[in-house]
């Protein structure tokens, strides 16, 4: 400390002189764990692990944390975006000013911290520890600021997981249109995760984090005018989700209406220019979209004081082939069992208390985030009289993301609507109730022995 006599008593007896810049660049770590960098001694590639642990810096963070803890004398830069602000300030002024240590010292202990949680992690792993610990210490990497978050006196950014992100949102690429929202991301996220459950050309629709409009079929097109017609009114300025590229035709029929995002894995040259047209859609090109969220990846939710971490909820139905149960007299036909488990992808990314109807491989109605399931199911019921017409619940199934809790009026309601099958976890008290008013209408009724709570 340049204003401590004593110290600065010590340096003259020893003839040591000051050193007023540090400047260092850690050891590529992040760099090594993603197969761009790292080597072992001559050359040599060693095993993964080996390989990582040789390039955990230790010098490095000691001694931007000793140069950071003496702002006031030192200046300590990490991040090369800092180099000619502070090239320009010695050659200027001779030092840089104490408003430029503190910034550069707090950027330091930030970037070691952040060193630091990527090393813990990927040892974590490595070892098998669990991955929600006594502490939990995460590292992310901003992708873009944000004009605003929910609302315009939020403030917000995007943040990236550092690691292999492909097929996830953070690896859109944009095409056309003005920059994403806070909104638009979180919104895209439902329509992403729910196309990704299906194997056939399907999109999916998506209005405030809730799918409204879903369809299967044999091409794209078809694809898109199931999800269209399921919901007219609530598609448009919606979110789009597509897991096959879009063609010219399907394009075209796009661009009748108003649609905020568009997302696919390709589109083709032709139909590019046909959606450009309008400048506000954006366009996003999400290339390896097959590839799901890693089985460890934390789903997180702030709360007051504190967030709540848990593991995404990534399995549709039980690995035990026995939790899926047919518990009426009546079984499933085969037609009646593939809507089933197409509605039961549908009302998995339904906010709860949720329920889905579908029939042909096309959502017929959902009813999205109420404080009972009898609501939803008469949402539901309505929202698929409205769009389709009064017949198109009639042979159709339904899908509850929770168990029946008290009594059979959604059973009731369901059969007056016409619906032939329901898909719904079980383990209700009055789960015999139930059974007892579907076998009453020969309704087919299926246990999937695990619900989808989506708070």
């Amino acid at each position: 400390m340049r204003d401590n006599d004593e110290h600065m008593a010590q340096l003259g007896k020893h003839n040591i002189k000051t050193i007023d810049v540090v400047v260092v660049n850690l050891y590529p770590f992040k760099e090594t764990i993603l197969g761009k960098g790292g080597q072992g001694q001559g050359g040599q590639r060693r095993p993964p692990l080996l390989e990582a642990i040789e390039q955990i810096d230790i010098g490095g963070p000691s001694m931007l944390r000793a140069a950071a803890k003496n702002y006031r004398d030192v200046a300590v830069v990490t991040d090369i975006v800092d180099y000619d602000k502070v090239a320009k300030e010695i050659e200027e002024k001779g030092k840089t000013s104490q408003e430029t240590n503190f910034y550069l010292c707090a950027k330091v202990f930030a970037h070691t911290a952040s060193y630091d949680a990527l090393i813990a992690e990927y040892l974590r792993e490595q070892a098998g520890l669990p991955v929600l610990g006594e502490t939990l210490t995460l590292t992310y990497e901003k992708v873009q600021e944000m004009r605003y978050g929910e609302n315009p006196h939020q403030q917000a950014a995007f943040y990236k997981e550092i690691g292999d992100t492909r097929g996830q949102l953070t690896d859109l690429v944009q095409l056309h249109g003005k920059e994403l929202s806070f909104n638009n991301i979180n919104d895209a996220h439902g329509a992403l995760e729910l196309v990704k459950e299906y194997d056939e050309p399907t999109v999916v629709a998506s209005k405030h984090s809730n799918p409204c409009g879903v369809g299967s079929a044999a091409n794209i097109y078809d694809a898109w005018m199931k999800a269209f017609n399921a919901d007219p009114k609530s598609v448009f300025g919606g979110v789009i989700a597509c897991n096959s590229e879009i063609d010219v035709k399907t394009a075209e029929k796009m661009n009748e209406i108003f649609l905020d995002i568009i997302i696919a894995p390709a589109f083709s040259s032709d139909a590019l220019k046909i959606l450009k047209k309008k400048k506000n859609v954006r366009l996003c090109l999400l290339e390896n979209m097959d590839i799901k969220q890693p089985l460890n990846a934390l789903d997180l939710k702030k709360v007051s004081g504190g967030i709540l971490a848990q593991t995404i909820d990534n399995v549709l139905l039980s690995e035990n082939k026995d939790d899926l149960k047919v518990v009426t007299k009546r079984q499933p036909t085969e037609r009646e069992m593939e809507d089933l488990i197409f509605t039961w992808k549908i009302v998995k990314y339904a906010k709860s208390n949720g329920i889905a109807i579908g029939k042909d491989k096309q959502s017929i109605g959902i009813g999205p985030g109420q404080t009972n399931r009898y609501w939803p199911t008469i949402q539901a019921i309505e929202h698929g009289h409205e769009a389709l017409g009064r017949e198109s619940t009639k042979g159709a199934v339904l899908a509850s993301d929770a168990f029946f809790p008290v009594n059979a009026d959604c059973a009731e309601a369901a059969a007056a609507a016409g619906i032939t099958a329901i898909i719904q976890p079980g383990g209700s008290m009055n789960d015999g109730c139930f059974v007892e008013a579907c076998d009453k209408h020969g309704i087919a009724m299926v246990f999937t022995g695990m619900r989808h709570f989506r708070h």
